[in-house]
């Protein structure tokens, strides 16, 4: 085994009891430890899981595929399909109570166990894609070097740059960067390769590089997004040497604060998957079960992402935290929360930020922010005003009688720590939900056409058919 150092200043004998530890981890001494045998790569570990993952399927459903695993109510197919048991996702599993889990792990153990950056406090983005694609948790070297593959790939094409320039700075960020992904089926390798024709079993491969490329690229589309909307229009480029989150954070122009960095580290992870029914998960599933391109299935998820009920949400969240600060100023007491609280929702608004389809307790999410938040900036008046709802709403919400669910979720959180680093442009965050939420649901595209998954289609009724299969008289 042999170190190779990464930092200057350190000594031979350092070195060389480094190189002897068998406890040696890169995030404690600066130093990349590599093995003697080459490890596998991203694909080649996914690559070799794909037979017993096949079999598994099969077996499974030949041996229960006739059984009854939940029931359909009229209510459920008139109320969005809400709780109906019916897709696969193998990334996470949401439960009502507990909350999210990354292939069987909890936020916080992902926290733990997930390699982080050097002298970084948070987990990065390409341990929980590894994760999310394999299961696996990978090790230090293995996220290095993914890290590194994703910065060479990630050059856009000048006509994606050209396209993006040529937007109309009143054209949502959102918009903008759902074009410039459509526009990357220009090089989408899954689309040459399946025109020429290809067998099956090769699917998942050209799927597997065309998500590679997608995700390489998202950082500098996302960040001339945000240069050409609110500031000079100049991206730095891409650094080789480090990782997705700080490159992400650099290109928007805020790579100097080691506390944002770490921050754009967290979000990645958090926000990057939430099981498959979510909108911008189930429409990136749905498209691509069609086999169309993950450029193309990509795009179709971020245009559910960009609506108001789902990811907009945390820009809604802000705006109405603003409008409370200006009305309470400095009060925080309770009565004056509870008060403007009641007068939201007398008005006949929901208090944003609160409440969700599936869970029914805090949202994990929300409080890996809240962790984060009173480490770094417990003083700041908003993250004070956020905390007061949080210890209020809830309360009001269980009086109100209308929400399920009177809890924070991750939205509530999100924008207050974005803005207090200095990334105040709201209509922007869902830009960055979107780069996250491409780890999540790009591995789900690559498993789907492993495994043979075939194109979507359940069965409608019509409203009449509906009255006569439940025996009703309309």
């Amino acid at each position: 085994m042999i170190a190779s150092p990464l930092r200057l200043g350190t000594t031979a004998a350092l070195r060389s009891s480094l190189a002897s530890s068998a406890q040696f981890t890169a995030r404690r001494t600066g130093y990349r430890y590599y093995s003697a045998v080459k490890p596998k790569t991203l694909k080649e570990t996914f690559a070799a899981k794909i037979p017993a993952e096949i079999e598994k399927i099969k077996k499974l459903r030949k041996e229960h595929g006739s059984k009854v695993v939940g029931e359909v109510t009229l209510d459920q197919v008139y109320g969005g399909a809400r709780g109906i048991k019916s897709l696969v996702w193998e990334g996470s599993v949401l439960d009502s109570e507990e909350g999210i889990r990354f292939r069987g792990k909890t936020i916080p153990e992902c926290q733990e166990i997930l390699p982080r950056a050097l002298g970084g406090e948070e987990p990065l983005p390409e341990g929980l894609f590894w994760l999310l694609l394999t299961g696996e948790v990978p090790t230090e070297q293995q996220v290095r070097e993914l890290s590194a593959e994703w910065a060479a790939r990630s050059t856009i094409p000048k006509f994606v740059e050209e396209l993006i320039d040529r937007c109309p700075n009143t054209l949502h960020p959102m918009a903008q960067f759902s074009i410039a992904v459509t526009a990357l089926e220009h090089e989408s390798e899954f689309a040459k390769a399946y025109a020429k024709g290809i067998n099956k079993k090769e699917y998942w491969s050209y799927t597997f590089e065309d998500s590679m490329n997608l995700i390489a690229k998202l950082p500098t589309i996302a960040s001339k997004i945000y240069r050409n909307v609110f500031k000079d229009g100049k991206v730095a480029p891409v650094q080789q040497d480090k990782d997705y989150g700080f490159n992400l954070a650099n290109q928007l122009g805020f790579g100097g604060n080691k506390d944002f960095v770490d921050l754009m580290r967290l979000y990645l992870v958090i926000h990057a998957d939430h099981e498959g029914g979510n909108v911008s998960a189930h429409t990136t599933h749905l498209v691509g079960s069609a086999l169309s391109s993950p450029m193309l299935s990509l795009a179709a998820g971020l245009n559910g992402l960009a609506g108001p009920l789902h990811g907009l949400a945390n820009q809604e969240v802000l705006n109405w935290l603003t409008e409370m600060k200006k009305a309470v100023g400095n009060d925080l007491s309770d009565k004056s929360i509870k008060e403007y609280l009641w007068s939201t929702l007398n008005s006949g608004r929901v208090v944003p930020g609160y409440g969700h389809a599936v869970l029914r307790k805090t949202d994990p999410r929300y409080m890996s922010q809240r962790e984060f938040a009173l480490k770094k900036l417990p003083d700041d008046p908003m993250f004070k005003l956020v905390s007061q709802v949080y210890n209020i709403a809830p309360g009001v919400l269980t009086e109100h009688g209308k929400t399920k669910n009177p809890y924070p979720n991750v939205d509530a959180h999100s924008g207050v720590l974005l803005q207090y680093y200095g990334l105040t442009e709201a209509s922007y965050y869902t830009v960055l939900f979107g780069v996250s939420r491409a780890l999540g649901v790009l591995p789900q595209l690559i498993i789907d056409r492993a495994v043979g998954a075939p194109i979507e289609r359940p069965k409608s009724f019509s409203t009449e058919k509906y009255a006569e299969l439940v025996g009703a008289k309309l």
